[in-house]
């Protein structure tokens, strides 16, 4: 998350929706930008206000993805995680120890759906859940998919100095590259990864997403 008291600014960071960058940069033209003590920084919305509930009035938002590329964009992170652990590059930390227990447990990206998913909460969380509460909605719900397009609707609303973004991790040299209204187009480089049971697998997991956000395979 990053918050700016100044801005009266919320980001919500949802996990593999290019988050880091986006929280990188406002670190970096916001002088005040925090985050919540004691709290994950990739707290749900609702976390976030029960520790400090004054920031409801904040403009809030938050980025979210194909749940299926971000699927895959997880095991990925496992994947690196696994390999420089083999190189003695990992310390211990809460974050590696859960990412190393995801690693022993689902070791190819079939078991990682089929398994993982059932087995780790925290991986089915609905990207949802974090940009919404009974009472809240972030204010703007931008994609991974039309990245840049939508963070420039956010430097245009608070004036913020931004440099475009070189890379949204999309590759508009490949076969398999659909480009679409939205900056950014639409990347399936994915769809090889599933199995049809695979990917059925992901769609009743995140059901909420697929319908709130018209998201498919």
């Amino acid at each position: 998350m990053v918050i700016s008291d100044s801005a009266r600014l919320l980001f919500v960071h949802v996990q593999k929706t290019g988050g880091s960058t986006i929280h990188n940069r406002l670190t970096e033209v916001l002088p005040d930008a925090r985050q919540v003590k004691g709290v994950d920084r990739h707290a749900t919305l609702g976390q976030i206000l029960r520790a400090e509930p004054e920031l409801s009035t904040y403009w809030t938002f938050g980025i979210v993805r194909n749940p299926w590329a971000r699927m895959l964009s997880w095991f990925r992170m496992v994947e690196r995680f696994r390999d420089s652990e083999q190189d003695g590059e990992r310390r211990l930390d809460r974050k590696n120890q859960f990412i190393r227990s995801v690693a022993e447990t689902c070791p190819d990206f079939e078991s990682f759906i089929m398994k993982g998913l059932d087995e780790f909460s925290r991986l089915q969380t609905p990207q949802w859940r974090y940009l919404a509460t009974k009472t809240r909605r972030a204010d703007m719900i931008g994609r991974q998919e039309s990245l840049e397009a939508d963070l420039r609707a956010v430097q245009a609303r608070f004036d913020i100095a931004w440099e475009p973004l070189k890379s949204v991790n999309i590759d508009r040299t490949r076969p398999d590259y659909k480009a679409g209204p939205e900056l950014g187009g639409r990347d399936t480089r994915y769809r090889s990864e599933y199995t049809d049971e695979m990917a059925r697998r992901v769609e009743a997991a995140f059901a909420r997403d697929v319908t709130a956000f018209g998201y498919e395979f």
